[in-house]
């Protein structure tokens, strides 16, 4: 399986690089900007698999961004995690309507922010998680790319058109 990428955009040095080490130790791949404008020629070239986005940037904010991101057809799916130092209730709400799919406060603990990373690509790119899926002894394992039911494995291909699992 691929390695999952995650385009952070964070205009303090710091921040993004405990972002970048807490990221890459558990094995994503990581993409950084400190500003939109540097971002957009990121998102350009290839479509990351999440985009973590600091609300507080030079220029257009993070929230205005997402709010772009969302209203632009190739970016429209693309998850996206607000990372900010803004944590009152009005503040979470907006960034969320705008178009946030999380909203993750600073400080943060580096441990929450992949495991809130890993939830949402469960939501909304399971095959990009190693997580299995069962339902009803249907089980899909994304990281060996097999499914089994009932443990036995179930063959995919152009000619096996007799397999039908009905749930």
């Amino acid at each position: 399986m691929a390695a999952v990428t995650v385009l952070v955009v964070e205009d303090e040095e710091s921040i993004l690089t405990l972002i970048r080490f807490t990221l890459e130790q558990a094995g994503f791949h990581v993409d950084c900007a400190t500003s939109v404008e540097q971002a957009k020629p990121l998102l350009s070239a290839k479509l990351p698999d999440v985009v973590l986005l600091d609300w507080m940037l030079p220029g257009t904010s993070g929230v205005q961004f997402a709010k772009v991101l969302r209203q632009d057809e190739r970016t429209r799916d693309l998850p996206i995690i607000l990372l900010t130092a803004r944590g009152e209730d009005g503040d979470k709400e907006q960034g969320l309507n705008q178009g946030a799919d999380d909203y993750i406060t600073k400080p943060f603990s580096p441990r929450e922010l992949i495991a809130r990373i890993n939830a949402l690509l469960r939501r909304r790119a399971p095959q990009k998680t190693s997580t299995l899926l069962d339902v009803q002894g249907l089980v899909l394992d994304p990281a060996e790319q097999r499914v089994t039911a009932q443990g036995k494995p179930v063959a995919f291909g152009l000619l096996n058109l007799n397999c039908c699992i009905f749930l």
